[in-house]
């Protein structure tokens, strides 16, 4: 191995302590967050807090007792893991039939579709148009306007098209039809960008409330757990509102410690999914757009 130079060693450190600090101004802002929740207004002095003060449960107890509240946990749960699932069949799918050039009309169809990246229709077409399709007030207008991805299925296409044609020929050789060739042999091979895509499309659908308020405004029972929160934080303008709201006895808690807890309960789900998809999900993205 060749010795590090002194210029060398000095990059290195300086390329450390820099590193460390883009992680700090990443991780401080949610260390304080997370602080600020679990603590004990009477006891904060201001600053940047850092540990709780005074460590209370208050405002998380708060948030799960109303029971819209974990209603909606369920129906963020169920839009988020059928989403993302819909959304992988047939936007796979879709980008495998795009990269059959022998199909005709193939090259329309991929001019089609990356049309469709840089001009919309609007929200007002696409509300007649969920209004036609009587989905309005229903839980399929949460994942079913999303079933195709077209950024995801371009991904996808790419990916596809990096892999070796020998496996496709082989298993025709063996007497594959098409489905049994994209399911038994390229569907296997693509978790690195499958899992990069679904990961996306988990972020949009946790955090997604403004179809609520455009398609289900009149549905209490459709809620997902972003528009309760919104809805939530919108009534509390201060203490004597928010102990109206609750039962007595509810301890130590003011509208900013709430908005904290509702924010630490928003990210923490996808703030655990992240590391488990990591390794695919940057696979995926470089793999799937360097070879194309």
């Amino acid at each position: 191995m060749k010795e590090r130079t002194i210029s060398g060693s000095l990059f290195d450190v300086a390329n450390t302590l820099f590193m460390l600090f883009i992680l700090s101004v990443m991780v401080v802002p949610f260390v304080y967050i997370l602080s600020y929740s679990f603590s004990n207004p009477g006891m904060l002095k201001g600053g940047l807090i850092l540990w709780p003060a005074g460590f209370t449960l208050d405002s998380y107890t708060k948030a799960f007792a109303d029971p819209a509240v974990l209603k909606s946990v369920f129906i963020s749960v169920a839009r988020t893991v059928l989403g993302p699932a819909l959304m992988l069949l047939f936007t796979s799918m879709g980008a495998y039939t795009l990269t059959r050039s022998d199909l005709g009309g193939v090259k329309f169809f991929r001019k089609y579709f990356v049309f469709t990246l840089y001009f919309s229709s609007g929200i007002i077409p696409m509300y007649l148009l969920m209004g036609y399709l009587q989905l309005k007030g229903t839980f399929l207008v949460y994942v079913l306007p999303g079933a195709v991805s077209v950024f995801s299925m371009v991904l996808i296409k790419t990916y596809i098209e990096a892999l070796p044609r020998e496996l496709e020929e082989a298993a025709v050789v063996d007497g594959a039809n098409d489905f049994r060739l994209f399911f038994q042999v390229i569907f296997p091979i693509c978790t690195p960008v499958f899992a990069a895509v679904v990961l996306f499309e988990c972020v949009n659908q946790w955090n997604a409330f403004i179809d609520t308020q455009i398609y289900n405004t009149m549905s209490p029972d459709l809620y997902p757990l972003q528009y309760v929160l919104y809805n939530t934080l919108n009534q509390i303008n201060s203490l004597e509102q928010l102990k109206l709201q609750g039962q007595k006895g509810l301890g130590a808690i003011t509208p900013q410690t709430f908005k904290m807890a509702i924010t630490v309960i928003t990210v923490l789900p996808i703030a655990f999914v992240y590391p488990f998809l990591q390794k695919y999900f940057v696979k995926g993205l470089l793999v799937g757009s360097i070879k194309g």
